[in-house]
């Protein structure tokens, strides 16, 4: 059973910091790559991080350049996100992705975790 578990959201004032993990199960981890998506109410779901495997390149959305970091350690099956800086406009439900390296046919979603960046 594929599964991946988001944790490590909550509430922030703003310029903290938060650190989101993602644990993933079910699939052999480092054949995907891994990404961070956010969605605010009424909004699209926006890509916010991204990191690919075995290569561990990685992108992110000009809103969060140089305030985020997205890591993977393939051993552990865990992606992380280091948010620093936040902003209002970081508040959103973060999900976790995972896309297999051949192509976006095989992708899983995790159930999300909200981050509220707020005084």
């Amino acid at each position: 059973q594929v599964q991946l578990v988001e944790s490590g959201g909550g509430l922030v004032q703003p310029g903290g910091s938060l650190r989101l993990s993602c644990a993933a199960s079910g699939f052999i981890f480092s054949t995907y790559a891994m990404s961070w998506y956010r969605q605010a109410p009424g909004k699209e779901r926006e890509l916010v991080a991204h990191i690919a495997s075995p290569s561990g390149s990685t992108n992110y959305a000009d809103s969060v350049k140089g305030r985020f970091t997205i890591s993977r350690d393939n051993a552990k099956n865990a992606v992380y996100l280091q948010m620093n800086s936040l902003k209002a406009e970081d508040t959103a439900v973060y999900y976790c992705n995972a896309v297999h390296r051949s192509g976006a046919l095989y992708t899983y979603w995790g159930q999300g975790t909200q981050v509220t960046v707020s005084s």
